[in-house]
């Protein structure tokens, strides 16, 4: 048997039970914020060993509110990167703030600290790092020279669930992290569903009082800027069921992606630059050339592709921005990704024809 059908296998007979947990929470009667959403937050919470897990009702709220908990206010400047699908900066544009967008790295696509540090000043009110395509970004750096600035550091770990550094895991280094659990993340539920988690209680309880219009007490508005964001009782469900199989459907992803870089590395491309385990492969992501020819030869031998993601964040056509200076690597970025077919589940002859028809393309080019 095929290595990566045997991983398959093991998914497939892993007899994960999901009618029971609806069941139980059908029966129950209590459909938002029980003991499920209970449970599982306290779950989350010791996987990634932090002190607090906060869950919403997907990851865009998370994002919003952990600026809010942050005291991130209209006007303030957040620092955040371009190529990333615009998901940090709707949620900063969203509570009246203003992007401020730096390059990111060449080889991770992720936030440059050098850049970083070109300009970070008083005027900055927090920063937005995203673990973008799973790839950790380098968080230690980041943090040191954010918090030697006096500011905040919030992870988007949208893409990231389970990555890790040194044994500690992405969501663990900033002072407030956001997941999401849409159905296609690493840990996803079977509808919306997103979370905060922190280190800091008095933050935690911040957001508590956020999620849920602003209450200290049932009907008692005590804080400013709250809303409805609360994740129900079939996600939670669903997620607790989910989660101890994480480890084990990254490590799948990240054997696809070790078998892509082994066989891609002599053509003109660049690849993931890492497949460890601070990289848990939500997304396989190249860079190369003649993008559109590329999709389209693939699209004809039946393989799907995907651009993640096209446009930098300030050339939406709704918040269009002028920079000072140029974004070097996120222009080329947004010009050449491509993303082939990664997940737990893609079996071994999925994936040598992915594999085959990759290699077939630039042996022609070539």
């Amino acid at each position: 048997m095929h290595e990566l059908e045997l991983f398959s296998a093991v998914k497939a007979n892993a007899g994960l039970d999901f009618l029971s947990p609806l069941h139980k929470v059908l029966t129950s009667h209590w459909y938002v914020m029980g003991n499920e959403v209970r449970s599982f937050e306290n779950e989350f919470a010791d996987y990634l060993g932090v002190n607090h897990c906060i869950s919403v009702a997907n990851g865009s709220d998370a994002l919003e509110l952990a600026l809010k908990a942050l005291n991130v206010q209209a006007g303030a400047r957040v620092v955040t990167a371009a190529n990333a699908g615009f998901y940090a900066s709707s949620a900063i544009y969203a509570i009246g703030a203003m992007p401020v967008y730096i390059d990111v790295d060449a080889a991770t696509l992720t936030l440059c600290p050098k850049a970083l540090a070109a300009v970070l000043d008083s005027s900055i009110a927090a920063v937005i790092v995203t673990h973008l395509y799973g790839q950790l970004a380098d968080m230690e750096e980041i943090v040191r020279l954010s918090s030697a600035a006096g500011i905040p550091v919030l992870e988007d770990c949208a893409q990231a669930h389970g990555a890790r550094r040194n044994g500690k895991p992405a969501g663990s280094f900033g002072a407030i992290a956001c997941f999401s659990f849409y159905p296609t993340k690493n840990l996803g539920a079977l509808g919306d569903g997103g979370a905060m988690v922190t280190d800091n209680h008095d933050m935690a309880a911040r957001i508590r009082q956020l999620r849920q219009y602003g209450w200290g007490q049932k009907y008692q508005v005590t804080l400013a800027g709250g809303r409805n964001s609360r994740m129900d009782e079939i996600q939670a469900a669903i997620l607790r069921i989910k989660l101890p199989y994480l480890d084990q459907w990254n490590e799948q992803r990240r054997f696809i992606a070790k078998r892509y870089n082994e066989a891609f590395f002599k053509f003109n491309v660049l690849l993931p630059c890492s497949t460890a385990a601070d990289y848990v492969a939500h997304l396989y992501v190249m860079r190369l050339a003649n993008r559109r020819q590329f999709i389209n030869v693939l699209k004809q031998k039946g393989i799907k592709t995907d651009i993640h993601y096209p446009i930098p964040d300030y050339r939406q056509a709704a918040y269009i921005a002028e920079l000072p200076y140029a974004l070097t690597v996120t222009e080329h970025a947004c010009e050449t990704v491509v993303s082939l077919p990664c997940y737990p589940g893609l079996t071994g002859d999925e994936a040598d024809r992915v594999i085959t028809a990759v290699t077939a393309y630039f042996e022609q080019e070539g």
